[in-house]
């Protein structure tokens, strides 16, 4: 299976794949994580968003990067690949395209998440530091994660 990446401000998504990133991230986040909350949270206008499309166009993998915050990290976030198309390594390979976006825009892929806990070890696969406890967010566990 090939994926196409595709890397855009926010101005530059079209009506289509603006549609499919939000249905991507409910159909995950809030039906099949059964975590009723605020999904468009006002910081998709800030953001760079990673697409990844199959060969037919279909969106399967996708991320945002938000600009640096007060200490000049920049936080990678959203990061879901879609349910019939896990186990191919695409949450991997959407963390590699932002860290290459960001190493290209900053000289640096120094970022911050906010990682569900049990996918602890991916971020870790390539790079990340646990910097928080685990605690509760919109009801799942989460951890703070850091590459410097």
């Amino acid at each position: 299976m090939n994926t196409s990446w595709t890397i855009v401000p926010f101005e530059e998504l079209s009506v289509r794949d603006l549609h499919a990133v939000l249905k991507l991230r409910v159909d995950v986040f809030v039906v099949e994580q059964t975590c009723p909350y605020a999904e468009v949270d006002g910081q998709d206008p800030q953001a760079t968003h990673v697409l990844g499309k199959d060969d037919a166009g279909t969106l399967i993998a996708y991320a945002r990067v938000l600009p640096p915050d007060a200490h000049g990290v920049p936080h990678i976030g959203r990061v879901v690949v879609h349910p019939d198309h896990r186990g191919h390594d695409l949450g991997r390979a959407v963390m590699r395209v932002c860290l290459e976006e960001l190493q290209r825009r900053n000289g640096s892929r120094r970022s911050a998440i906010s990682a569900q806990a049990h996918l602890q070890g991916l971020y870790a696969s390539l790079g990340y530091l646990v910097t928080s406890e685990i605690y509760m967010w919109d009801g799942i566990p989460h951890v703070d994660m850091a590459l410097t």
